[in-house]
């Protein structure tokens, strides 16, 4: 596969490629140089930071404890 580097110094990255990753738009990648190698990784972070807020602990007073609560820890 290849990727040709627009004006502006950006690229588009095979549809196959974002399908296999699971890259949306707005999805944050870490961009990393070995060598004369580019290695772009997937944030872990930018997932948790758009799942954060998104659920409410109903009945429960923290986040720890709805954790507790699912694995059955008393």
């Amino acid at each position: 596969m290849e990727a040709t580097v627009a004006e502006r110094g950006q690229i588009t990255l095979p549809k196959a490629v974002r399908d296999a990753l699971g890259l949306t738009k707005g999805t944050q990648l870490k961009v990393e140089l070995d060598g004369s190698r580019i290695i772009l990784r997937k944030s872990v972070d930018d997932a948790i930071s758009r799942a954060r807020g998104k659920f409410a602990l109903d009945g429960f007073d923290s986040a720890q404890a709805a954790v507790r609560a699912v694995r059955d820890e008393d």
